[in-house]
């Protein structure tokens, strides 16, 4: 079962190991957290927007890229080595080892690295834009007590209930 392989992710040792280091980093952190609920609302989120544009998707793939696409944020923090690329290459042994091939990986790849990239936002119509845009919608801004001290741009502060 296709379903499986997104579970085996879950499961792998080095991912469970890479979420325990970012739950230990980010322990005091008063902003959003990376958690596998911010994971699952973003592959959720962009497989809702992709129906409502008409586009075709893998959500074995958009659920792997949701799992996966914050998996590097420990060594963001520890190295400063931004994320997305950290992640990439976290996540494509975690791929290797549960059974998606190389064009799958790919296809999973891009939308980690891409997760972060004004370029790839501004295609329309697109997956990676698609997963950019859900990242950011995925984060309940209205709802946080730190709202006011955040540094994100006010233009991707989610003040309002969005869809």
């Amino acid at each position: 079962m296709r379903r499986e392989r997104v579970n085996r992710i879950w499961r792998h040792p080095s991912y469970q190991a890479c979420l325990a280091e970012i739950r230990r980093c980010e322990a005091g952190r008063k902003f959003c957290r990376h958690t596998p609920e911010h994971f699952l609302t973003v592959a959720r989120v962009t497989c809702l927007l992709a129906a409502e544009q008409g586009l075709p998707v893998n959500q074995e793939q958009v659920y792997a890229a949701g799992l996966l696409h914050d998996i590097g944020r420990h060594l963001q923090y520890q190295q400063n080595i931004p994320h997305e690329q950290a992640g990439a290459e976290i996540a494509e042994g975690i791929l290797i080892d549960c059974g998606f091939d190389r064009q799958e990986r790919s296809d999973i790849l891009r939308l980690i690295l891409c997760h972060r990239s004004k370029p790839a936002a501004a295609e329309k119509n697109t997956l990676p834009a698609l997963f950019y845009r859900a990242d950011k919608l995925s984060r309940n801004c209205f709802f946080c007590p730190a709202q006011d001290e955040c540094d994100w741009p006010e233009e991707k502060k989610n003040r309002e209930i969005t869809y």
